[in-house]
């Protein structure tokens, strides 16, 4: 007895030290991750010659810090053009945030269906060029996309920028394995309640991936709302820029306006904020549910 209250006292002794550790560890993780967006913050209340001077800084100098920046972005102090911009590019941001995350989800729920819950002929073989896709870097597929939206004339054009990522093979691929975990006994208690193979889709299997669907519009969400490359290939019109695309604007020859952009930056930061917060619960119930089968 006295052996095993000493082997628990150890093992107790051992946990507690790893628990430490592993907290110290993740602490330290946080701070490293978190420094950059704290250094940016403060950098959005500086005025432009103080971030000249000492660059990205956690100094907390409040005889420096001002509104200005802010101010100037949101329409004070003359800016008034630029605020109009500003709240264009954002609005263009949302519009194509939403456009892409509402098509994605809905193609790449219906593609992972077909592949998870039926059996035809070459299913493993397009389950594995759907693989393939995601092995190749987007710099490698961005000239022949680029040749084939001129050729599609969407130049220029919403549709232009959105077709090429509404079929994402990682998407499909999280559909595909959350729903090789749920039963298919509901497909056949569909038919036999005399559900059509649409309404079984629709109105039965799709409810159950409510958490894979939010798991998804999160990511994808940030995908979109960051995007910049494609977007500044394939828009001429600086009417349809987003916002990545408008924040990189202000950077010219002739000034770099890196106190507006910073402040622009820090405020772009907000919808994916908001949006991971009131959905993190259904991120992380989704990413559990969808790595587990069976």
């Amino acid at each position: 007895m006295a052996k095993n209250n000493e082997s628990k006292k150890i093992g107790g002794a051992k946990r507690s030290i790893l628990s430490v550790l592993a907290t110290a560890f993740f602490v330290i993780l946080s701070a490293l991750i978190a420094f950059p967006l704290f250094a940016g913050l403060l950098a959005s209340f500086r005025p432009g010659r103080e971030l000249i001077r000492k660059g990205l800084s956690i100094d907390l100098d409040f005889s420096t810090m001002t509104f200005d920046n802010y101010i100037y972005l949101f329409g004070g102090k003359g800016g008034q053009e630029d605020s109009a911009k500003y709240f264009m590019w954002f609005r263009n941001s949302l519009f194509l945030t939403f456009i892409t995350v509402a098509g994605t989800l809905l193609i790449c729920y219906f593609i992972a269906y077909g592949l998870s819950m039926y059996d035809f002929r070459f299913k493993n073989f397009l389950f594995f060029l759907v693989i393939a896709t995601m092995m190749v870097p987007f710099e490698i597929l961005m000239l022949p996309l680029y040749q084939e939206i001129i050729s599609f004339k969407l130049i220029d054009s919403t549709w232009g920028v959105i077709l090429p990522g509404l079929c994402a093979a990682g998407t499909i691929f999280f559909f595909r394995q959350y729903m090789l975990g749920l039963p298919k006994e509901l497909l056949d208690a569909g038919r036999i309640d005399g559900a059509n193979e649409y309404r079984i889709c629709v109105q039965i299997m799709m409810p159950i991936t409510k958490p894979a669907f939010a798991s998804m519009a999160i990511l994808s969400a940030m995908g979109s709302w960051n995007n910049l490359l494609w977007p500044m290939l394939v828009y001429r019109s600086a009417a349809k820029f987003t916002l990545p695309i408008g924040l990189n604007t202000l950077l010219t020859p002739y000034g770099n306006n890196y106190d507006v952009l910073i402040a622009g930056s820090m405020f772009s930061i907000l919808p994916v904020l908001i949006v991971f917060l009131v959905f993190q619960k259904y991120l992380i119930d989704g990413m559990t549910a969808g790595a587990v089968k069976g």
